[in-house]
């Protein structure tokens, strides 16, 4: 079991520092194999503090308590959830499955954790119980990076996630910030002022988290009055999270659009240096990836969830039209793509003007300087050894002049060799619309014979064919 290679000295601390002398009043061993430290009648995990644990129990009439981390199950109408956040860091995926081995073994074994922390998309049954997850592969650490995973019984629930899901739990909600009109508190404002206002009072980089979000954070969730009611709650506030993440990305381009709109040289130049738009395709199509593992994990759900005589017919309806939401949500991403896609382009467009218009800056500095240093060349010729020169026949006092004719006809035969193809397309041409003409003409006179011949029928009296004379 890996429960036991987390202890490799059984007198050390989880720290990692060794124990003193009394410091341990009873170490356990459980029948799974963990090795448990008691000190003072508390146990200690293996990695305290690294995970985040809820648990709740329901009774079914609308109503829900806090209760211990014993992953025991409900009774009668009674059912329990237990929820397990991963932290969001770069772990690999083995130690977010002993972070999962600290927490959840016993009465879990690795084939169930192993089934509940895997990556990819998975529905089916494990040891008699419903599990499903949508993982994706991503690295732990990024935002578009999403994992939830559920192991459902007939009374009780069981959920991973990767970081906190917004709306996901339950908690008693007090006086909310949003219950009135507030005075929105703008950071432009100077520290060492201040003002009297009354009422409640927001901040400004808050009321633009709220406004990012399709739900408001201190909602009340509806308490589920069946574990059916539970298990949509679950995947309900994952497609919300989904839609959160689509928003913001929306609202990014938006502002983005309109900086480049602005025509600033630098912010684009900037944007082409830290590959700003290629790195958000690739979170988007993490992002789509996601989509399609819930597209297909989702519908499954729904098929077994389906066959179980505690899970809600309403229930299989509102599982429909989140599948729904997550199809119109895929094509949302889609349009987001394309909009990444043009905007890139247009950068590339933009980057190929400018190193155009630096071409043309170059061409017109070689129409100036080309011609002086052509000058340049025939001045500073020394003809001296040249044949046809006068520095070995006295009498040929032409030798500059017999040099440049010399030029002239190496030019020629230079223009020649490139202009040939051309010349031969040419040629080509010619001849078809020569030989074209020649067809035409023959065929003319041919007609006009044949023309007068008929009108010379008709005119005798003859019965030949033809045409009539109106």
């Amino acid at each position: 079991m890996w429960c036991l290679k987390f202890q490799n000295k059984s007198m050390e601390l989880a720290n990692g520092e060794p124990a003193a002398k009394g410091e341990l009043n009873e170490i356990e061993r459980e029948p799974s194999g963990r090795l448990l430290l008691r000190e003072g009648g508390l146990s200690r995990t293996h990695f305290p503090g690294m995970v985040r644990k809820r648990a709740y129990i329901f009774d079914g009439n609308d109503n829900y308590y806090n209760k211990e981390w014993d992953l025991t199950e409900g009774r009668g109408k009674e059912f329990c959830w237990y929820h397990v956040e991963l932290p969001k860091g770069n772990q690999k995926l083995s130690q977010s499955a002993q972070y999962l081995i600290d927490v959840l073994c016993p009465p879990l074994n690795l084939q169930d954790i192993l089934s509940l922390v895997s990556n990819g998309p998975f529905c089916g049954h494990v040891n008699g119980a419903l599990v499903f997850r949508v993982n994706s592969p991503g690295p732990a650490s990024s935002d578009f990076t999403f994992r939830i995973a559920a192991r459902i019984t007939k009374n009780s629930v069981i959920t991973v996630s990767l970081g906190r899901v917004p709306r996901l739990g339950f908690s008693p909600v007090g006086q909310s910030l949003l219950s009135e009109v507030p005075s929105v508190e703008n950071p432009s404002h100077l520290r060492g002022e201040q003002r009297e206002t009354g009422g409640t009072v927001i901040r400004e980089h808050v009321l633009e988290f709220l406004l990012t979000m399709n739900h408001s954070e201190e909602a009340d969730n509806p308490v589920p009055a069946s574990l059916s009611n539970l298990v949509v709650h679950i995947i309900d506030t994952h497609v919300d999270h989904l839609q959160d993440v689509v928003t913001k990305l929306e609202i990014e381009l938006d502002s983005v659009e309109l900086e480049m709109d602005k025509g600033g040289f630098t912010s684009k130049k900037q944007m082409l240096d830290d590959r700003r738009f290629p790195k958000m395709n690739l979170n988007l199509q993490r992002l789509l990836q996601v989509i399609a593992h819930g597209e297909q994990v989702f519908p499954r759900v729904k098929e077994k969830c389906s066959s179980k005589q505690w899970f809600a017919s309403k229930d299989i309806s509102s599982l429909e039209e989140l599948i729904g939401r997550l199809r119109r949500l895929k094509e949302n991403v889609g349009f987001l793509a394309n909009r990444v896609i043009a905007i890139q382009t247009s950068l590339d467009s933009w980057q190929a003007e400018q190193i155009n218009r630096k071409l043309y800056y170059l061409s017109f500095l070689s129409i100036i300087f080309l011609p002086l240093s052509v000058i340049t060349g025939v001045f500073g010729m020394n003809v001296g050894g040249v044949p046809w020169t006068e520095q070995r026949n006295p009498e040929l006092k032409e030798g500059f002049r017999n040099v440049m004719l010399l030029c002239a006809v190496m030019l020629i035969l230079v223009l020649l060799c490139f202009s040939f193809p051309a010349i031969c397309t040419y040629l080509v041409m010619w001849n078809q619309r020569r030989k074209m003409r020649k067809s035409w003409s023959l065929n003319r006179k041919s007609f006009l014979k044949r023309t007068v011949k008929n009108g010379a029928g008709d005119r005798g009296g003859g019965g030949g064919g033809g045409y009539l004379r109106i």
